[in-house]
């Protein structure tokens, strides 16, 4: 037996397979994307990306498995994203996952994307120690929380409506950038300058978070100024997310110590969040973790690295049917 688990990852538009160590080191990796599939309509379309995932996760897991050399009858499980997510997408990954364990005499478990994003700043090295204070930001989900171990969650604070990354990506809409939009927004903002004066939903309101208002503002904003400069809105847009996630961030800090700050999740990837981060840190006098670029987005990895946490501990995750953001079903 080898002591490597098969991470599967299907949860939206992203294909992605990793082989893991216990450790965090990724012996293999390969994600095939689907940008290019869903560019033209401004989003995921959810029919065609659990099309595009049925054509795809077995050779993207023949392919992990011949650039590593392994026989798959020899892993030690199958760890495969359950939800949140599309429910057409995780059919595909939980139903191959299952299939190919049987075939090979391998346990499968279950892993909540989210618990994914959470032990991706762990993946090729060890960067958090606990306690610690955690910012997950995706395009489905904006929380906080605290963790005093990999398996121990507290949660602080979440979205009371639209994640920040679906902000990101009505704006983008809004700007005519495309899909993904997110690094699209912060491109062109790095151009520009916050000169508009978007609202701070909530922000010294707790640490729950709320971004439905700020895009319904940038939309009325365009419609009444169709010839403001893009570059300005971009920056604008991401100067009042920025304010609120990093004021949330202040605040639990100063709640209660922590070891460090990690941020997780896809808007993790954003060069101007990390910069941001970086200086509250700083301020602060707490460490940043922050996963790669590469484990910032969806990726098989990080599911197989939460698999090794239960393995570890011997617990059981949760049905492969639960789905819902809530601290029992991480």
């Amino acid at each position: 037996m080898t002591d490597l688990i098969l991470g599967i990852e299907t949860s939206c538009d992203d294909t992605s397979v990793a082989l893991v160590e216990r450790d965090g080191t990724v012996v293999a990796a390969s994600t095939a994307s689907q940008a290019a599939l869903h560019t033209r309509y401004g989003g995921v379309y959810p029919e065609m990306a659990s099309r595009a995932h049925i054509d795809k996760i077995l050779p993207t897991v023949r392919m992990v498995l011949d650039d590593s050399g392994v026989d798959p009858r020899g892993l030690r499980a199958i760890g495969v994203t359950r939800g949140p997510g599309l429910i057409g997408s995780l059919m595909v990954g939980v139903s191959t996952a299952v299939g190919l364990g049987q075939g090979w005499d391998v346990p499968v478990l279950g892993i909540n994307h989210l618990r994914g994003h959470l032990r991706s700043a762990d993946l090729e090295e060890r960067r958090v120690d606990y306690p610690a204070t955690i910012l997950l930001v995706s395009g489905g989900h904006t929380f906080l929380a605290r963790m005093t171990d990999p398996g121990t969650i507290t949660l602080l604070g979440s979205t009371v409506d639209d994640s920040v990354g679906e902000a990101y990506d009505k704006v983008a809409r809004m700007l005519g950038l495309g899909y993904p939009g997110g690094p699209a927004v912060d491109r062109l903002a790095a151009t520009g300058s916050p000169v508009f004066p978007f609202p701070r939903p909530m922000l010294r309101d707790g640490l729950d978070f709320s971004f439905s208002g700020l895009k319904s503002a940038v939309e009325r904003f365009l419609a009444a100024e169709p010839d403001a400069p893009p570059a300005d809105v971009a920056a604008s847009f991401v100067a009042a997310c920025l304010e609120v996630l990093v004021a949330k961030c202040r605040r639990a800090l100063a709640a209660d110590r922590s070891e460090c700050l990690v941020i997780v999740g896809g808007v993790a990837a954003s060069p101007q969040l990390r910069e941001a981060a970086g200086e509250l840190c700083a301020s602060a006098g707490v460490r940043l973790s922050l996963p790669p670029l590469r484990w910032s987005t969806d990726n098989g990895a990080m599911i197989g690295l939460a698999t090794w946490d239960y393995l570890a501990n011997g617990q059981a995750p949760p049905a492969l049917a639960t789905t819902s953001l809530s601290i029992e079903s991480f």
